[in-house]
């Protein structure tokens, strides 16, 4: 079925050139999609008519909730604050696992969403007490028109903007974008092994996510990474020192590393939950590896949900899921104990106890 272009939510794309017969080429993300008139890019909410590229999910929201920042998961970006956490239907991988497939894997016919306009986002999003922004829950590289005018209205209004994403985003779209982008979690699978990105998730080449981390790092962007380990697939120590490697030596050691266990989703539900001795033992190899601040999540009460002191280990940060039950910080960031000061951005503004809404 055609699209109607004349929808609120049709934009001409951004990041694009024209072809020979009326194709064009999409450079958004590292995939590069050539696509012929009335065709989709893999993202599926990309599309070429008549030789101009258009954009079918500007403003069609799938989600709008408040979270904790937390749950990005972003530990070290303004701990404690709410975020206005933000989706659209649609995605450029295709994850055999996806918790959110119901949204990322709804594309070409079967879009769908509620159209917000970018200013009246902003004062939802002030209204709720939401600090800032979290484009999340499904790729937001594929709804980049609107993440970049929603961003740009936030920064205006005070509210910072923080993306979960694949790290797929193309160099020239990302420097455009970080002069609003404060935060990024950077989200890897399978410990970016090449193999498991091809089985798995539709992806041949996962090196350009590298290179995103790098321009991040260059632009200031604060990162934090995220690596579901699913069982049997995606769980080589090899691949979790590699990664924990490079990012010591090119992002820096403390820059923060969230091994995620799996739960049964999608296309793998017939897999179990990831083992809690197997995050372990990979925690332990990423710490060997050099890095700092390493984290084990969806565990509920795991000792490794919490931040503790590279230098002297004192308890800095008790969390339990998404929550922070004490926080054992001086108003710098520095350990009470030895003085040392912490790779956190933004202050904690609550007291031992936090409450959300």
């Amino acid at each position: 079925m055609k699209p109607k272009l004349s929808e609120t939510w049709v934009r001409e794309a951004r990041f694009w050139e024209k072809l020979e017969e009326g194709k064009v080429r999409c450079h958004l993300c590292y995939k590069r999609c050539p696509i012929a008139s009335g065709g989709f890019g893999a993202c599926g909410v990309r599309y070429n008519e008549n030789g101009t590229l258009y954009t079918l999910v500007y403003g069609l929201l799938t989600a709008a909730n408040v979270d904790p920042i937390e749950k990005k998961p972003l530990m070290h970006f303004h701990p404690g604050s709410a975020v206005f956490s933000i989706s659209t239907a649609g995605c450029n991988f295709m994850c055999s696992f996806c918790q959110n497939w119901t949204l990322s894997q709804s594309r070409r016919n079967e879009i769908f969403g509620e159209y917000i306009d970018p200013e009246e986002l902003i004062t939802l999003a002030k209204k709720t007490g939401s600090s800032g922004i979290s484009y999340t829950y499904n790729e937001p590289t594929i709804f980049y028109e609107y993440m970049y005018d929603v961003a740009k209205i936030a920064k205006r209004e005070g509210l910072f903007n923080t993306m979960v994403t694949n790290g797929y985003i193309t160099e020239e779209a990302l420097v455009e974008l970080s002069k609003y982008m404060d935060a990024a979690t950077v989200d890897f699978k399978g410990g970016g092994s090449r193999d498991f990105y091809t089985k798995f998730m539709g992806v041949h080449d996962p090196e350009p996510i590298f290179k995103t981390l790098s321009v991040m790092k260059e632009k200031k962007i604060f990162i934090e990474i995220t690596n579901l380990v699913v069982p049997k697939y995606g769980e080589e120590s090899a691949y979790i020192k590699k990664l924990a490697k490079w990012t010591a030596e090119n992002l820096g050691d403390e820059t923060p590393l969230h091994l995620l266990r799996f739960y049964p989703h999608y296309k793998l539900s017939y897999l179990p939950p990831t083992d809690t001795r197997t995050l372990e033992k990979l925690a332990q190899a990423a710490i060997d590896e050099g890095l700092k601040h390493v984290y084990i999540g969806n565990i509920p009460g795991h000792k490794l949900e919490h931040t503790y002191c590279p230098k002297c280990k004192h308890l800095a940060v008790r969390r339990y899921s998404f929550y922070i039950i004490e926080w054992n910080l001086l108003s710098d960031n520095k350990c009470p104990n030895c003085g040392y000061k912490l790779n956190i951005v933004g202050e904690y503004r609550g007291g031992k106890m936090l409450r959300y809404f």
